[in-house]
């Protein structure tokens, strides 16, 4: 299914039914007095969380979606029947910003949750309620008062304990779907991978866990370039970024310049980017010549640990593995999701 992660979409609760104005006439009794009933409340409009949903594909064709409004109110006392709500599904990881204004109303993280983002109008009084001792023959109700309405701009962010980066053609593809059930496109020319993708990882000991690979970075991508900011801004509810590196493109002159320009667009896009705990990871050790490449980038990096593996063979693959779930189960690790938006 095509990645859709970003819709602009219009809600509006129900009205509330008026009041009605009716005075009871029943033979032997002429002056019942009034017996108008209430409205009807309308229906609110729920927002609910649903891993069922992955992107926001319904939002495509569909964008205006409005609740049921309240019955009006009936004699003898008959209230009007309340609204029907309208639940509208959004994946976990949406971030629901009032379009207007942009102020955020809610981020839906949790499977399951459901909160009312537009709520009801209240039903009318029918003219019973106006009955006093002086006043005997009401002659008037309350209308309905309207719901609640906004434009409603959702943005898609996925959630995942691991957020695989790197430089297109670096083997994103290949590892996740070597580690997980997943089956992206794999291609030898760079950007085969057009929408992030998901796969869950079941570890040798611990809980399973979610890994992103997200499109291939390139330098610019801060300002737009390639896939630029589209992508960028789905690595910040990532837990730890898995940095994954061609060893075959590394310079000996040069170990780490693949290394700082990917970081470099991370710091460019966000500063919360750049603190996340990142796993280097050296890929297509499998290739001749790899052995001094990965040396070099060693001897350059500093006070971090460096992860050698091939992604199409496996070799060091379950190593990567045991530790990446080793961080992610560890209690004591800052495991905070970045909730910051970015224009």
């Amino acid at each position: 299914m095509k990645l859709i992660d970003e819709a602009l979409i219009f809600v509006k609760a129900g009205d509330g039914g008026r009041g009605c104005v009716s005075f009871r006439r029943e033979k032997f009794i002429p002056k019942g007095g009034p017996d108008g009933g209430d409205g009807g409340n309308g229906g609110d409009v729920i927002i609910f969380t649903t891993s069922r949903r992955r992107t926001l594909y319904q939002f495509r064709h569909k964008t205006n979606f409005k609740a049921k409004n309240g019955g009006y109110g009936q004699g003898a006392q008959k209230s009007g029947k309340k609204g029907e709500d309208l639940t509208i599904e959004v994946p976990p990881g949406t971030l629901i910003v009032n379009a207007d204004t942009g102020e955020t109303i809610k981020d839906c993280i949790a499977d399951g949750e459901s909160f009312i983002v537009a709520k009801s109008g209240l039903g009318g009084k029918g003219n019973r309620r106006f009955s006093t001792s002086t006043n005997r023959v009401p002659r008037y109700a309350q209308p309905g008062l309207p719901g609640e309405a906004f434009s409603l701009k959702l943005d898609l962010k996925f959630v995942a304990d691991v957020g695989i980066i790197g430089f297109p053609n670096a083997g994103k593809s290949t590892l996740i779907s070597r580690i997980s059930s997943a089956r992206p496109k794999i291609a030898d020319y760079p950007f085969t991978t057009l929408a992030p993708n998901l796969g869950v990882v079941f570890p040798p000991w611990g809980e399973p866990f979610a890994v992103a690979d997200t499109p291939g970075l390139i330098e610019g991508a801060h300002e737009g370039t390639g896939l630029g900011i589209k992508f960028l801004r789905h690595i910040e509810r990532n837990r730890i970024l898995l940095h994954l590196i061609d060893c075959t493109t590394i310079d000996p002159d040069d170990p780490l310049q693949s290394y700082h320009a990917i970081n470099s667009e991370l710091a460019g896009f966000s500063s919360n980017l750049v603190e996340k705990q990142q796993i280097i990871v050296l890929n297509k050790m499998d290739m001749p010549e790899t052995d001094k490449s990965a040396a070099a980038f060693r001897g350059a990096v500093e006070n971090k640990s460096v992860y050698e593996i091939s992604a199409i063979t496996g070799s060091g693959v379950d190593a990567l593995v045991g530790e990446l779930s080793k961080i992610i189960n560890t209690p004591d690790i800052d495991m905070e999701i970045e909730t910051d938006d970015k224009d």
